[in-house]
Order: C-alpha cells, then sequence, then structure tokens
C-alpha cells in the first residue's frame, strides 16, 4: 500500500530538507522552502513487481533510424551546431544573456521552417505579446502563413494550441515564464521549471515535434534552473556575445544527434541576425604598413578555425603595481607569459611597465595556443619592432620559454594559407612528420623556445 506523506522542498535550488525550515541550508534562500506532498511505498526496501513493457525490446540492427533523421532550419550555421538540423521529437534548449538576440533568432528559425518543412511552426511567448512578436518580426522579414503565434503562460493552453495548430516546430520563450496547474511553486522555480520541461520533452516525443526551450542564464552565465534541466533535453546550446560588438556566437554544450563541440557564427544588425560562414575577416586589422605591437594567432572555436589578431601596448613606466588590463584574452596566462618574456626575452623590461593586451573584433580567445602569439605582440610592443603581417604564431608557452604543441594544428595552418599568410610559427614537430607537409604558399617555421621565436619573427618581418 502507498500513502501521501509531506515533505519539503527548496523552491530555489531543490534541495530537499528533513523538515520545514525558514532558510534552505543548501542555497542560503530565505523563505524558499516549501511544502510538498510525496506519494511512496509504505515499507522502505519493499521490491517493486515487474510488468509487461509497452514495447518489447529489438535487436539494435533492426530499428529504422529514419525517425531520428535531422531536418535542415534553413539557417546554416544553426544547422553546423546542431550536426544537421533539427531531429523530430528532440528538445532543445538555448540559453543567453538577456537581449543578445535569442528570441530574434528562433523567430527566424520558426519562419524558415515554416516556409520549408511542410508543417506548421509554432512560437508560444511567456514574456511578450503577439503584437510585440510581430513587430518583430516585420523588421527581420519573418512573415508566413504556417508560422503561428501565441502568448501564454500555462502549460495546458500551450498543450491546447499544439492540438489545434499541430506544428512540426515548438519554440517556447522562455521556458522559466509556464507553469503548471496544480504544482504548489511560484514560475520560474526549480520545481515548475522540472515539471514544464518533464512534460514537454514527453510531448516532444509521443507527437514528434522539434522543441526548442529558451533559457535564462544566471550572473556566472550558467543555464538558470537546476542541473536536471540540462539532463532532461536532448541539446544544450549557449548563445554568446558582447552588446557592443556585432558578433554572436552559438556554442553546443550537449548534443545527443551530433558534435557537441561546434560553434556557429552570426553578426546582429538591424535587420536581424544572419549567419556568418566565413567571419575570420572580422578578426583582423589591415594595415598599411606593419605596426609594433600586434600579431596574428589561429584559434579553434569547436571545429572551427579563426584567424584572430592580438594587440599588445605596452605603457609607461610606474612606481608600484604596474596595471594588467586584458580584453578578450585570460588575464592569467597573459601575467604568466609576462614573466616568462621578462626571464627569457634579452632587453625587454615589462615588470614596471602597464600592459594592456586585447583580440580585435569582439572575440574571446582562453586557449594556450594563443600564448606565443600573446607573447611576440608584448615583445613587439615593447621592443617597437613590427611584426610582419603576413606571419601567424601557433604554439603554447611553458614557464621554461619552452614553445609547446597544441591540437589541430594542421587545420589551423589550412586556414591561414587559405586567407594569404606566407609563414607560421609552429612548435616542434608540427612542421611535418605525422602533420604533413606545410600548405602550399605557407612558410613553416618550428620553433623552440620563444628567443627563437622572436628571431625568427624578426627575420621573417625584415625579409
Amino acid at each position: 500500500m502507498k500513502e501521501a506523506r509531506p515533505a519539503y522542498e527548496c523552491d530555489a535550488c531543490g534541495h530537499q530538507p528533513p523538515k520545514w525550515v525558514g532558510r534552505c541550508p543548501e542555497c542560503q534562500e530565505w523563505g524558499s522552502v516549501v511544502e510538498c506532498t510525496v506519494t511512496g511505498p509504505v515499507v522502505a526496501g519493499r521490491a517493486v513487481a515487474s510488468r509487461a513493457p509497452s514495447e518489447p525490446a529489438r535487436p539494435i540492427a533492426t530499428i529504422s533510424a529514419a525517425a531520428a533523421a535531422a531536418r535542415p532550419t534553413g539557417v546554416d550555421e544553426l544547422d553546423r551546431v546542431l550536426g544537421g538540423g533539427l531531429v523530430p521529437g528532440a528538445v532543445v534548449l538555448l540559453a543567453g544573456e538577456p537581449g543578445v538576440g535569442k528570441s530574434t533568432l528562433l523567430l527566424d528559425v520558426a519562419q524558415q521552417w515554416a516556409a520549408s518543412a511542410g508543417s506548421p511552426a509554432l512560437v508560444v511567448s511567456g514574456e511578450e505579446s503577439v503584437s510585440q512578436v510581430r513587430l518583430r518580426a516585420e523588421r527581420i522579414g519573418a512573415l508566413h502563413d504556417r508560422l503561428y503565434l501565441a502568448a501564454e503562460n500555462d502549460l495546458g493552453a500551450v498543450l491546447g494550441h499544439l492540438d489545434q495548430v499541430r506544428p512540426g516546430l515548438l519554440v517556447l520563450d522562455s521556458v522559466q515564464t509556464f507553469s503548471v496547474a496544480g504544482t504548489d511553486a511560484t514560475a520560474g522555480g526549480v520545481t515548475q521549471v522540472r515539471a514544464v520541461t518533464a512534460a514537454l520533452v514527453a510531448v516532444a516525443k509521443e507527437r514528434g515535434i522539434a522543441t526548442v526551450l529558451v533559457g535564462h542564464v544566471t550572473k556566472d552565465g550558467n543555464v538558470a534552473g537546476p542541473r536536471v534541466l540540462e539532463h532532461l533535453v536532448d541539446v544544450v546550446l549557449h548563445f554568446e556575445g558582447d552588446r557592443h560588438s556585432a558578433l554572436r556566437l552559438v556554442r553546443g554544450m550537449k548534443n545527443r544527434f551530433g558534435p557537441a563541440d561546434e560553434v556557429g557564427c552570426f553578426e546582429m544588425h538591424e535587420g536581424g541576425i544572419t549567419g556568418l560562414p566565413d567571419p575570420s575577416g572580422l578578426f583582423l586589422t589591415r594595415y598599411a604598413e606593419a605596426v609594433p605591437g600586434t600579431c596574428v594567432t589561429v584559434a579553434m572555436e569547436g571545429r572551427r578555425a579563426l584567424v584572430t589578431e592580438v594587440q599588445a601596448l605596452i605603457g609607461a613606466t610606474v612606481a608600484g603595481s604596474p596595471r594588467r588590463t586584458v580584453s578578450g584574452l585570460d588575464g592569467a596566462r597573459l601575467a604568466m607569459v609576462l614573466a616568462v618574456l621578462q626571464r627569457r626575452a634579452e632587453k625587454l623590461t615589462l615588470h614596471d611597465r602597464e600592459v594592456f593586451a586585447a583580440t580585435v573584433g569582439g572575440i574571446r580567445v582562453v586557449e594556450p595556443a594563443a600564448d606565443l602569439a600573446v607573447s611576440l605582440a608584448v615583445a613587439s610592443g615593447g621592443l617597437n619592432l613590427a611584426v610582419s603581417p603576413r606571419l601567424v604564431a601557433i604554439g603554447e608557452v611553458g614557464l621554461t620559454g619552452e614553445v609547446r604543441r597544441v591540437g589541430a594544428v594542421g587545420r589551423r595552418l589550412a586556414e591561414a594559407a587559405r586567407l594569404g599568410f606566407t609563414a607560421a610559427l609552429v612548435p616542434p614537430g608540427c612542421g611535418g612528420g605525422e602533420q604533413g607537409p606545410g600548405p602550399a604558399g605557407l612558410r613553416v617555421i618550428e620553433v623552440a623556445d620563444v628567443r627563437a621565436a622572436l628571431h625568427w619573427a624578426a627575420r621573417v618581418s625584415a625579409e
């Protein structure tokens, strides 16, 4: 026999204390612990009776994969991240900062789906009215007869719209604004978000509806809500971008149907969001002549190689602790590079001088493969010696000044050669052997340490 017994759960983090308390012991939130009812066996350890399965197990070779075939959304950069498109019945969670362009992108996706997929698309907004969504759709040209809009906050009403429209694509903006009737929790809380997501996943799987949920993020940039939210969905995407830059990145964090390390590039403008199949030009500055304090590297965003320029400015000598300011780079790695240059590079004094380092175009490069380019940019600015604009530097710098190998060197060199670069500084063992010969027209130079890199950079610039 089963009986209902009282239990307590934090509405903010999902923690279940054994008794009611005024402050959650897990997240320290006041007044968030609420009483809920749990139904379970009276006797602990009672055996679970077996029952007939709803569908018998079959050999894996006899199961068709046609039902899981991806359908293109019409937005090439998003299809790149998704692994070919949206799978019927799949649930995608798209999270990002407020105002980054999530709703605009998904409205364009819904319009493309309605125009080409042969089934209607339904956009349900829990934050805006249908008139507000209509204005945005008109601005970006996302109007179609099979694109339906609705403004709801109750999950039951959303299910009613699904029965009427029978869409192939459902966009819910956003999942934190919806609630399930009968659940003793406020909208946006852990209990409500978990219940709404679980119900939508079940409906999507049952009816074969591709579903995209818009999610909020915390101040740390993580997906808001319980961690189980990311486990319930099939795909988790992060929409990133700086408010002061037109560049937007859609980064895959989890994908059951494709690669989980892919990145899509978009450009935000007045007419909406458009994909950037070749974004490398955004991260370079064209100079009439070589300028001290700059160096070019090739960063990897997922499986995509992006040629990126690193700039460094060495300020005046100051008393006390000089400033170390970075934009788009890792401050800890810059501090390490400065310490290595101070010990390993001749005629370069940095301990009492201000250093400013940044990337071009709003991209953020935190991988160790950019260490060598940062080193050359800082040394170039400190010694007032310009590095050739046709040179790229790839490699990680160790504490003893050695240049270490990094991944995907072949793809990085191919991208540099495609954009017209003529010389590349790489770690030992990356110019041939397992990596194969360098691309045609690109001179690959292996450097063992920072001193050798500075020597070859000066030599290439003088040629």
